[in-house]
């Protein structure tokens, strides 16, 4: 975990991303690569700090082995590309998607002004851009002659395993407000509302609390101006037993299992809080699959160690389930990495043999549903220490911290 942490805005250092580049760089001399080409909008972030909201323009990061960076996109985001990174300092814009003139054929006419074509180049997604706003176009493989175009997308990939200091920072503070977040969720849930109304006045809430504390300059990376946030998403009464449930279409109810989650985004990490809330005293049976999961979840995180397989900690929370006879009421894995984004490599899944190191982040999360009852599932966030492991949220678990009177 390298660097000294820089906690003025919990705000990745340029000197971190300077370091990042040198690894990138590495690559490219062990690979033989005059330079990288990133499009996926995470990529952007973590090696030149750039936020960039992919819509239906394509975009691009081009890092050379020696010079200055570029960016390829539309003319939207010309002035903004200063005001979020002084990394980029090559700017080449198209006016618009489709335009007269495919932005994907000025893409090759500027590698061409790179100097870049005729070499052998990185790039992270070998389609050169993906975007789920429609974004149809050529190759740059097929338009560019006489380069190759080598996908580097794991190796990438892999160089985000490993967080630094300056990011479990950002992660831990974004546990905190995920805390707060949570604390105004539970407070406002109560019978008679719909989910998204106590969803929307705790992040509201939270998001000025955040605000106020860290200060004008700290703000969010996405499009939301809720930087904490907590919610439902339609995880009320047996809807709670849809793993990834959208909306319920009533109000909630005395008796309700309800499964919630709280993060915030700081300088884009992520963390994860979630935790069942009960509306109204449980009754023995809902106390009985409470306790199985929570039983689950600690069996996978005392599984999680370095030199250990994140398969030992899918297998641990599965050794319980089993003990208790529920093993057909699991629907996913235990856990996943996380980071820049909600979801990343490694995978606590049976089928993930990845060696567990110092560094790594990932949700502790395994859980049960039970159809026309609810699901049961709490989430943590884990940090893989030098001897051990960290359990970052210290929100209540137990059942009857957990239960709002009504």
């Amino acid at each position: 975990m390298a660097s000294t942490v820089e906690r003025d805005m919990f705000k990745i250092p340029d000197s971190e991303y300077n370091a990042r580049l040198e690894k990138l760089r590495e690559l490219m001399a062990a690979e033989n690569l005059e330079g990288v080409y990133l499009s996926g909008a995470t990529n952007l972030k973590y090696f030149a700090g750039l936020i960039y909201l992919p819509t239906e323009r394509p975009a691009a990061v081009v890092v050379p082995k020696n010079g200055e960076i570029a960016f390829f996109g539309p003319v939207i985001e010309r002035e903004h590309i200063p005001y979020e990174t002084k990394l980029v300092t090559k700017i080449f814009t198209y006016p618009d998607y489709p335009g007269e003139v495919h932005p994907m054929k000025m893409f090759a006419s500027w590698l061409g002004e790179l100097g870049m074509v005729g070499h052998k180049l990185g790039v992270d997604n070998p389609a050169f851009y993906s975007s789920p706003y429609g974004y149809r176009g050529p190759l740059l493989s097929d338009l560019v002659i006489g380069t190759t175009f080598k996908p580097v997308g794991e190796k990438l990939y892999s160089m985000r395993l490993i967080k630094s200091q300056n990011e479990i920072e950002c992660i831990r503070e974004s546990v905190r407000w995920g805390h707060v977040a949570h604390e105004l969720l539970q407070k406002y849930l109560s019978p008679g509302i719909y989910d998204f109304e106590a969803s929307a006045r705790a992040s509201i809430e939270a998001t000025v609390k955040m605000k106020a504390e860290l200060g004008p300059a700290f703000k969010g990376t996405s499009a939301s101006p809720l930087i904490a946030h907590a919610g439902i998403r339609g995880q009320v009464g047996p809807n709670s037993a849809f793993p990834h449930a959208v909306s319920i279409e009533r109000r909630i109810e005395k008796g309700d299992i309800i499964g919630t989650g709280a993060a915030a985004d700081v300088d884009g990490y992520h963390s994860e809080l979630e935790r069942n809330v009960f509306m109204g005293k449980p009754d023995e049976r809902v106390r009985k699959y409470h306790k199985i999961a929570l039983e689950m979840q600690r069996a996978a995180f005392e599984a999680l160690k370095p030199g250990a397989k994140c398969s030992e900690a899918d297998k641990a929370s599965y050794s319980v389930a089993k003990s208790y006879a529920v093993t057909d009421l699991i629907r996913h894995h235990s856990g996943h990495g996380m980071g820049l984004e909600g979801h990343e490599p490694p995978f606590l899944d049976v089928g993930d043999e990845s060696e567990l190191k110092p560094g790594m982040v990932f949700s502790c999360e395994p859980g049960i549903y039970l159809p026309g009852l609810g699901g049961f599932r709490h989430s943590d966030t884990i940090i893989i220490t030098e001897d051990s492991a960290e359990w970052l949220n210290k929100y209540p678990r137990d059942t009857d911290s957990l239960t709002v009177e009504c």
